[in-house]
């Protein structure tokens, strides 16, 4: 009888579960008084486990081996290797059956039971068994489950995206219907003013005409006669005019309801889309470094963060009660960013916050700073107040090494902003309001000092870009009504209208602006710089055409208080119009991660100069946090250079 048919004479002693689980095992033969059998360790592996014995598989054992197996007089010595184990298992096992399986390889699978094993070291490896053969199982499981997770995450996605391209495209849409429908109420008011004006000559010749009647004489039959036809046919001219007027009156008054209803939509879709664009602004911030990029689009600058993109930000999170957010950037420029002697840096990586570009410019810093004081109003926390203070005191040394009280562009620049400036004077206001220190007061009134006497010097340019610098810049027009106020223009000398005026007259444009679906749409909005002064042509930025709506916006609330409500109703005009006009340049999120958010591009071209020294960002549809940002300011009336209760 031969090994093979042995198992069959093996009555079952297997009385636990047995796992299909493959170890390396090594064995040797010794007889039951211990004595080796033969000197060599023999491989073989598992083929199953359990906790009483294990099947032992060896592959082409030697004839001499198959000898002794045969006989069966004799008891094995084991090594099993399992991997979380530095050491083998070892234990002494006896027979219980063996089987020739046959192939290739002739294969024998022993079955063993434990004779000696260590309590401890079955467990572990009952346990690393119990493991591996769960593991697979489980692996497998959840593997499905996120490719389901991932799947319905995609479609989700999928729909949000489109839902967020489609609230843009019916935004764009109103907004063209509403534009459509002014342009027919304007028509039909003039008609009806027309027809007005013409009722009025008639009447007023009626008039006449009886009142030369009543002066005839009694005996001029004749000339009675022809006034009194004179005076028909006047009549049925006036009644046709009336008739006329009655038709426009109710065309006017039909167009005025579906303008109403249109203003209504508009309404609420410019909330929704406002909203979703600060959607955008969140779901970009880092969550590690709390940085977010400036430009989503521009692949040459995907991963740089503007210093003064993120002192916005901050004041746009702070705004809408995500102090969390605020707090991450404010903690980076605290604790990570790197300063060349107190000076932050223009751009960081948002990666890993590294330094984008070792320039450092004045604005920047000083817009940080506008950044800090903004949160602490809002929050009354002051854990940043002496992050601001630190910035005050780089800007005021600069301030005192000029003799005019001016503030440079920067630590290695000779040149002066006047932006720069404005923005130094509502910063140090702000110091001086919440910490009461006279020197901050101080440091304001040096730099309004400088602001009037190098550029509000001249009666034909109400204000120059800078200390010998007359270039137009639409940004400090609107800053200057944002930075200074109305009043306090006024009391220096200058007309806050005016400046309005000018600058309406020498940088407000209409450009072509191409939307995602290949439509072109005119958009009016003020560029960076008079359009005739550069050879591109008229380019509209969002984020300059915001900062003219917060300007409008203030001068509304300025007259507003005096009782002035016609000019009052003047600027809450203009700003409503600019503020559609923005509308209409919302584009759609283009990265996996903005989902379709809406958000603003730079301006109405992609990589044109701006006329003051940079060029606009690359790409079509290039989302740009500044645009986006100050567009919000312009939809709520929130102006950054103000520090309100």
């Amino acid at each position: 009888m031969g090994l093979k048919d042995k198992k069959k004479q093996q009555p079952e002693q297997r009385k636990y579960l047995r796992l299909d689980t493959v170890f390396p095992v090594q064995f040797r033969l010794e007889t039951p008084d211990g004595k080796t059998l033969l000197s060599n360790w023999l491989q073989g592996f598992t083929n199953n486990v359990g906790p009483g014995g294990l099947c032992l598989c060896i592959n082409n054992p030697d004839p001499q081996l198959l000898k002794l197996l045969d006989e069966r007089k004799f008891k094995l010595s084991l090594e099993i290797d399992i991997p979380i184990s530095n050491k083998p298992i070892a234990a002494r096992a006896s027979f219980v059956w063996v089987q020739d399986v046959g192939g290739d390889k002739r294969k024998y699978l022993i079955g063993l039971n434990y004779e000696q094993i260590s309590a401890n070291q079955n467990s572990k490896l009952m346990r690393y068994a119990w493991f591996r053969k769960l593991f697979v199982p489980v692996v497998s499981s959840l593997v499905v489950i996120l490719v389901l997770v991932l799947g319905i995450n995609s479609y989700i996605n999928i729909k949000l995206t489109s839902g967020n391209k489609l609230l843009v495209e019916k935004l764009a849409l109103v907004l063209k219907d509403s534009t459509l429908a002014r342009q027919k109420i304007e028509k039909v008011t003039a008609e009806r003013q027309n027809f007005q004006s013409k009722l009025r000559i008639l009447e007023e010749r009626i008039k006449s005409i009886e009142s030369q009647k009543a002066q005839i004489e009694t005996g001029n039959l004749n000339r009675v006669n022809q006034l009194n036809d004179l005076i028909s046919d006047l009549t049925k001219e006036k009644a046709i005019l009336e008739s006329q007027l009655a038709v426009v009156l109710i065309s006017e008054t039909k167009v005025a309801k579906e303008l109403s209803e249109l203003h209504e939509k508009k309404e609420i879709l410019e909330k929704a889309n406002f909203d979703k664009m600060y959607q955008w602004l969140k779901i970009h911030q880092n969550s590690r470094t709390g940085l977010v990029m400036s430009f989503e689009g521009d692949k040459e600058i995907a991963n740089w963060s503007f210093t003064y993109d993120l002192a916005l930000l901050v004041q746009a999170y702070t705004q809408f009660g995500d102090y969390n957010r605020a707090q991450k950037i404010l903690g980076f420029f605290a604790h990570n960013a790197k300063r060349e002697n107190g000076w932050f840096l223009n751009a960081y990586y948002v990666d890993d916050g590294g330094p984008a570009e070792f320039i450092m410019h004045s604005g920047p810093n000083i817009w940080l700073g506008i950044a800090i004081m903004q949160y602490m109003q809002k929050t009354q926390d002051n854990s940043y107040l002496a992050l601001a203070k630190s910035i005050a005191s780089v800007i005021m040394q600069m301030q005192d090494k000029d003799f005019d009280g001016g503030i440079r562009g920067g630590p290695a620049v000779e040149w002066y902003s006047t932006e720069h400036n404005l923005d130094a004077y509502a910063f140090f206001n702000m110091l001086a309001k919440v910490t009461q220190d006279r020197q901050y007061s101080n440091a304001a009134e040096k730099v309004i000092n400088w602001i009037v006497k190098n550029t509000y010097d001249r009666k034909d340019l109400p204000v120059k870009r800078g200390k010998g610098d007359s270039t137009i810049a639409t940004d400090t027009y609107a800053w200057s009504i944002a930075a200074i106020g109305p009043q306090k223009l006024l009391e220096l000398g200058m007309d806050p209208d005016k400046i309005l005026e000018f600058v309406e007259d020498n940088c407000s444009v209409e450009a072509n602006f191409l939307r995602a679906n290949n439509q072109v749409v005119k958009i009016k909005g003020f560029d960076f710089a008079p359009s005739r002064h550069v050879a591109r042509g008229g380019v509209v930025s969002s984020e300059w055409t915001a900062q003219m709506i917060v300007s409008y916006k203030i001068m509304e609330d300025f007259y507003a208080k005096k009782g002035n409500l016609a000019n009052a109703d003047k600027y809450k005009k203009k700003s409503e119009m600019y503020l559609s006009q923005l509308g209409n340049m919302i584009i759609s999120s283009s990265s996996p991660s903005g989902q379709g958010q809406g958000c603003l591009p730079y301006a109405t071209s992609d990589h044109v100069d701006t006329g003051h020294g940079w060029m606009t960002p690359k790409g079509k549809h290039t989302g740009s946090v500044s645009g986006t940002v100050y567009a919000l300011f312009a939809y709520y009336g929130f102006n950054p250079l103000e520090l309100k209760e």
